[in-house]
C-alpha cells in the first residue's frame, strides 16, 4: 500500500475557507492543527499519554483532533525519549512535516484576521 502524501499548504489553506462538506474534513479543527503545527516547528514534543481524553499533549496544551491528520500524513514520527516516562509516546516532525508546517503557517498568516477568527470559532 502506497504511503499517504502529506496535504499541501495551498490544500490546507483551502481548507479554511472551504464550505462544508457531508465528507469528514481532513483537518477538523484548523486552528488547533496550525497551534500544533507552530509549536512542533519551535521544537515542541507532541505526546501521546492513553487513550483518554487529554492524552495527546503538545506544549502544555491538549490536542483533540490534529494527532490524526500528523500521523496519517507522516507529518510526525516517534522517537526514542530516554529521559521520558515508559508507556508514553513521544513525536516530533519528521523532514516533510518540518516543510509542511513551514508552509502551512506562513499560509496561515497571509489570511486576513477576521477569517482566521472565524476559523478558530467555527473549526
Amino acid at each position: 500500500m502506497p504511503a499517504a502524501s502529506a496535504p499541501t499548504a495551498a490544500a490546507a489553506a483551502a481548507a479554511t475557507t472551504a464550505p462544508a462538506a457531508k465528507a469528514p474534513a481532513i483537518i477538523p479543527d484548523r486552528g488547533e492543527f496550525i497551534d500544533v503545527l507552530r509549536a512542533l516547528r519551535r521544537g515542541h514534543v507532541l505526546v501521546h499519554a492513553g487513550e483518554h481524553a487529554g492524552g495527546w499533549v503538545v506544549d502544555g496544551g491538549n490536542v483533540y483532533s490534529s494527532y490524526d491528520p500528523l500521523l496519517r500524513y507522516e507529518l510526525v514520527q516517534e522517537f526514542d525519549n530516554p529521559e521520558g516516562f515508559e508507556h508514553v509516546h513521544y513525536f516530533r516532525l519528521t523532514p516533510q512535516g518540518r516543510d509542511f508546517a513551514e508552509r502551512a503557517v506562513a499560509a496561515w498568516r497571509q489570511r486576513p484576521v477576521l477569517e482566521r477568527l472565524m476559523v478558530r470559532l467555527v473549526g
